[in-house]
């Protein structure tokens, strides 16, 4: 497996904290709200960035 360069491990931690942030900003909203067509997608929405997240996490294994 090929070395990670400084500035790589920089892109991947800078995703890795935005898709965090994404993440919990969508469960939030998901837990706030009484339309069940929006919790179902803002689900979605934080499933979707938790793959994103486990994907760039993949990379520092």
């Amino acid at each position: 497996m090929a070395q990670i360069t400084t500035k790589e491990l920089g892109a991947i931690g800078d995703g890795l904290s935005l898709e965090e942030n994404l993440i919990a900003k969508y469960r939030f909203y998901a837990c706030t709200t009484d339309d069940s067509a929006l919790k179902d997608k803002y689900e979605q929405m934080a499933e979707s960035h938790q793959r994103h997240y486990d994907e760039l996490f993949s990379h520092l294994k």
